[in-house]
């Protein structure tokens, strides 16, 4: 098969590790007899600094028509004013509603050998498997937004908002998801206090009577939060709303040790899809050979499964990556000295 894949590096580190992804990509898809053809356009703030906008029209255009997206990171100090009217992060939520990417897929699975590095205890994390499936394109990063200051009071709303359907759509991939592994969805909520969350979670007891294999479990978000430091092996698939999901992910990431190591997934209903490690751009350590390439190679894996439907592919890359850190390789945030092209190179011997 033949495929294009737009790549966008972005800012900080984003380059540094997009490469490494897209190196491990084109030779796992080579071995199994894929023919990838690439192009690079611009996102976040370097966009910005180039052409004023984090999402110029070439980028988007350029997307539309790929079989998938492989995306770095985006943002850093020098674009870091809140009150700018042209923000990097802007990019990334453009580019997720135009293509309508609307379920954040981020996996969470603790590597026996790097266990230590979380700082719970072993017995909280051990056997951790957790696939996260966050609605990504309504809620309150896209409601309706007004400040109004009357004499001496300034008041700001938010507005959250759900339709059934947007609700239904991402609800039914979780469960969808969820076959074939452990047959067990956690819905989060806040139905004790939020009119959308009620909507929310009749439903997904709706969506649930089409899957009577898989299990629902209703949980508040902030029982969901408690419950992942305390029981996070109890979980399997859980999904939420966009900020109850985005708050979420991050708390877990550091059930792995390490926000280095994990990919992700923005899907729609179609083929194409955006894959990125979940870290940010640490402009700290940007250009310096510093960053952990797993969680960028890791998504990589995710793109040949869910786009390309490369399944053996997919795998190759993660067993890999398994056996990498098992035989001890580790990048500075998981307190080793290799550099990320080291790093991806050790994958790769792996893999070739």
């Amino acid at each position: 098969m033949n495929a294009k894949i737009v790549c966008l590096p972005g800012d900080g580190i984003g380059p540094e590790v997009t490469s490494e992804a897209r190196a491990t990509l084109e030779l796992a898809a080579r071995k199994n007899g894929a023919v990838l053809e690439f192009e690079e356009h611009l996102i976040g703030g370097i966009a910005i600094d180039h052409t004023g906008t984090a999402l110029p029209d070439s980028t988007l255009a350029a997307c539309r028509k790929s079989d998938a997206v492989l995306l770095g990171a985006v943002g850093g100090p020098k674009w870091d004013d809140p009150n700018a009217k042209v923000r990097p992060e802007q990019g990334l939520l453009a580019i997720r509603r135009a293509l309508d990417l609307f379920a954040n897929l981020r996996p969470v699975k603790v590597h026996p050998a790097l266990a230590d590095f979380s700082p719970l205890k072993l017995d909280r994390v051990a056997g951790v498997d957790i696939l996260f499936v966050r609605e990504l394109t309504g809620g309150i990063y896209f409601g309706e937004k007004f400040r109004k200051t009357e004499g001496d009071v300034t008041r700001a709303t938010d507005t959250l908002t759900y339709t059934d359907r947007e609700i239904r759509r991402v609800v039914r991939l979780a469960f969808k998801l969820a076959e074939p592994r452990k047959k067990k969805v956690t819905s989060v909520d806040k139905a004790n206090v939020l009119e959308s969350s009620r909507l929310w979670r009749s439903v997904a007891v709706e969506v649930s009577k089409d899957f009577p294999g898989v299990a629902l479990e209703h949980q508040l978000v902030d029982s969901c939060a408690m419950r992942l430091v305390t029981h996070a092996p109890q979980f399997d698939v859980i999904v939420a709303e966009n900020m109850f999901g985005d708050i979420l992910t991050d708390e877990a990431a550091v059930l792995a040790g390490s926000i280095g190591l994990l990919p992700s997934a923005s899907l729609g209903e179609g083929r194409i899809g955006l894959y990125e490690p979940i870290h940010g751009s640490a402009p700290d350590i940007a250009g310096k050979d510093k960053a952990n390439p797993i969680g960028a190679i890791l998504s990589a894996a995710m793109l040949l499964r869910h786009s390309l439907g490369l399944e053996e592919a997919a795998q190759s890359i993660e067993r890999a990556v398994h056996q990498t850190i098992a035989d001890g390789a580790r990048t500075a945030d998981l307190g080793g000295s290799l550099g990320t092209r080291e790093m991806g190179k050790l994958v790769r011997d792996r893999l070739a």
